[in-house]
């Protein structure tokens, strides 16, 4: 797609890059910023990860190259707001300040051009184990380093073998029952709080799992991330919602000649709509 126009959207929301963090795919979402552009962004909690950088710094010229991008697109008239999540949780502290043309919030209310009402939050705040058990939540990080440890084996192998791209992670969720009980409850979670808001949805990160669901009046939107799946979610000048998969939208991995393609539980390779 070299010298294209970039495809442009209402709205976009991205979550969970964890900039800091070596699982960052930052060179994926820089490709995908260069090639997809809205009028207004939110940036869904986990930007960067605190937790990591803390304990190691880690901070290469692909990931002071995102924050670059977001702040050009920010100077060039995009409507940018920072919604802090548990990883970069010190960013809080800075609710309603802005940042090169890019306020810091809690929380934030979005509305679509069909004129549905939309909560739009990390997440991290229905966590129970994040808010109760804040030492078990430091130990499940370590075990989420170990499996994108795990990832990246598996992906070099299946590279050498000519295979698609395959998250270990993902697969886990969709597979482990405790996982997949944990995602329902947290769903059931944000689409009661968004019933106390008195919004339509409810549009969040956290938890690593693109997704849109209705659950009777409420509908349920996840971003996804940019560790695992690539994924964002746009509104188009309708009002229509969707998820973009990086790897459906840019046939070609930047670097390294890697190919994210997102594939089912069963391993076989997912095709574009």
């Amino acid at each position: 797609m070299p010298g294209a126009e970039p495809r442009t959207f209402r709205s976009m929301f991205i979550s969970d890059v964890h900039l800091g963090s070596k699982a960052a795919k930052a060179e994926f979402l820089i490709d995908f910023l260069r090639h997809h552009d809205a009028d207004i962004i939110y940036l869904v909690g986990d930007i960067v990860d605190g937790w990591r950088l803390r304990r190691s710094w880690h901070w290469p010229q692909s990931h002071n190259d995102v924050v670059q991008k977001l702040l050009r697109k920010a100077r060039k008239g995009a409507s940018i707001t920072y919604i802090a999540g548990n990883h970069d949780e010190f960013a809080r502290q800075f609710q309603g300040v802005h940042f090169g043309g890019i306020v810091v919030a809690d929380r934030a209310t979005h509305e679509t051009a069909d004129g549905k009402r939309f909560l739009v939050i990390h997440g991290d705040q229905f966590d129970t184990v994040v808010h109760n058990a804040r030492w078990l939540a430091y130990l499940g990080d370590y075990a989420y380093d170990g499996a994108m440890l795990v990832n990246r084996v598996v992906t070099r192998l299946r590279q050498l073998l000519g295979l698609p791209y395959w998250s270990f992670s993902s697969w886990a969720k969709v597979n482990v029952k405790k996982a997949v009980n944990f995602i329902g409850s947290f769903q059931t979670m944000l689409t009661e709080e968004a019933r106390r808001s008195h919004v339509d949805g409810v549009i969040c990160g956290h938890i690593h799992h693109a997704a849109i669901e209705n659950y009777e009046d409420v509908q349920y939107i996840n971003t996804g991330d940019w560790v695992e799946s690539c994924t964002a979610v746009v509104e188009h000048f309708d009002g229509q919602m969707e998820i973009l998969h990086w790897a459906h939208v840019l046939p070609e991995a930047p670097v390294g000649g890697e190919v994210l393609v997102p594939i089912d539980i069963k391993g076989r390779a997912v095709q574009a709509a």
